[in-house]
């Protein structure tokens, strides 16, 4: 093996990695909706703009499951979702954050296959209580996605993580 075929996928992949984050960037930050939330919403706001966002480009609920985006519009909105926490009195905004960007990102993700879940029948005989309840919801993801983001953001302003759960078992040093 040469040294160039040795070298190329390495070059290759730093570059396709790079052509992901600087992707992820620019549609985050070519987004009015986004930027007017980063710039002036509460949480609630923000975190529905980004959803809002995510939903847009299900691509990127892809790419940002392989990698953490760095890129200067995803910093901002991190940082501005973690300034609104420590200013609601989460114990602990980091995992908070992380909470609810994870939550945004799969809700985002899974949005497109709801129209399949309400024609998917569930089998009664595996599943009875399952079958009843979807034969009678209506699937409105958005309800859900609100429903979702207000319990959790009401149990991060609650729970305090230092004590290493939220951070694999590592203790957080002293704030």
């Amino acid at each position: 093996m040469s040294y160039w075929d040795h070298r190329k996928p390495v070059h290759r992949t730093r570059a396709v990695d790079d052509l992901f984050d600087l992707g992820l960037d620019h549609a985050l930050g070519a987004d009015p909706a986004v930027r007017h939330a980063v710039d002036t919403c509460e949480l609630t706001g923000l975190m529905l703009a980004y959803h809002a966002h995510l939903t847009r480009h299900g691509w990127a609920c892809l790419v940002i499951g392989m990698r953490a985006p760095r890129g200067p519009h995803y910093l901002r909105l991190s940082e501005r979702m973690i300034a609104l926490l420590d200013e609601l009195g989460a114990p602990d905004p980091l995992s908070a954050a992380y909470t609810l960007a994870t939550f945004t990102l799969g809700s985002a993700l899974t949005q497109p296959m709801a129209p399949f879940e309400r024609a998917a029948p569930v089998d009664a005989e595996i599943a009875p209580r399952y079958a009843r309840l979807h034969t009678e919801h209506p699937v409105d993801t958005d309800a859900v996605f609100r429903s979702g983001l207000t319990a959790l953001t009401r149990t991060a302003l609650t729970r305090d993580d230092t004590d290493g759960a939220g951070h694999g078992g590592a203790r957080q040093g002293p704030r």
